[in-house]
């Protein structure tokens, strides 16, 4: 499975799942049709998957262009949203499995941006390559999405089934965010040797119009400070001990920045 990674609006990513074999293609979260479409053409490749995080416009606002093009095709989300999703006809929840060909996923259900969020991840097949997880805005490069429909506790139960999967894993988080969110993450974690450095390669990378998706899960943990709401550093920030009052204080900081 080949992952491609498409830019779009004014900072999305939409993924293309690529089997060469079989000559068919898997997209997950299509804000657009159209850079979907060129790249299906360019591969003379058909689509078979659409797979959603969730219902915001600016992740399923390609679905029904695509489903005109591929009627075949099948759209997944989560059961949650149910109604919310353009053409959706696969309706997931917790433990659930996908696959595209003969790539087996894993579904789990990731509240906290969204009451409905799910993420995608497909564990490696051999122990030299990395799993691939599509966590839509859940977890971005340094930061996590807004809770809008979700609750701080969701969120860090949520981020904690995410923080459990191998360090190797790349994360295909749908924002270029990364340089906003280590510009705040320097701000209560300035002591952290890891994340300066990142924060440097970032900067350097921004510059050159370099994405930096995909990152990795051993990454976000040593410079994610969503990610790290048990470090004693950070509670000290925030002044607090309690794991989900500490990630809260950090959110409703980040959302101020």
């Amino acid at each position: 499975m080949q992952v491609e990674r498409l830019p779009v609006l004014s900072d999305n990513y939409i993924f293309l799942l690529y089997d060469p074999t079989y000559n068919i293609a898997a997209v997950v979260d299509p804000a657009e049709a159209a850079p979907v479409l060129h790249r299906l053409r360019e591969l003379n490749a058909e689509l078979v998957t659409i797979f959603n995080t969730h219902h915001h416009s600016d992740h399923v606002g390609g679905n029904r262009q695509l489903l005109q093009h591929f009627p075949q095709a099948t759209v997944y989300g989560g059961a949650e949203d149910q109604d919310r999703i353009p053409g959706q006809q696969i309706f997931l929840s917790e433990g659930d499995r996908v696959k595209f060909s003969d790539r087996p996923g894993e579904v789990f259900f990731v509240p906290g941006h969204t009451r409905a969020h799910i993420a995608y991840y497909f564990p490696a097949q051999t122990p030299n390559e990395p799993g691939e997880l599509f966590c839509g805005d859940t977890l971005f490069a340094g930061g996590c999405g807004r809770l809008f429909e979700g609750t701080p506790q969701q969120m860090v139960s949520s981020l904690t089934k995410l923080r459990s999967l191998p360090d190797n894993t790349r994360v295909w988080c749908a924002h270029e965010y990364t340089l906003k969110n280590l510009k705040f993450a320097l701000t209560v974690d300035d002591n952290n040797a890891d994340l300066k450095h990142r924060f440097e390669q970032v900067k350097v990378a921004r510059s050159q119009d370099i994405a930096t998706v995909p990152s990795t899960i051993g990454l976000e943990k040593l410079t994610n400070p969503f990610m790290r709401w048990d470090d004693v550093a950070l509670q000290s920030k925030v002044k607090s001990q309690d794991p989900v009052q500490t990630f809260a204080r950090l959110r409703g900081m980040k959302d101020q920045f």
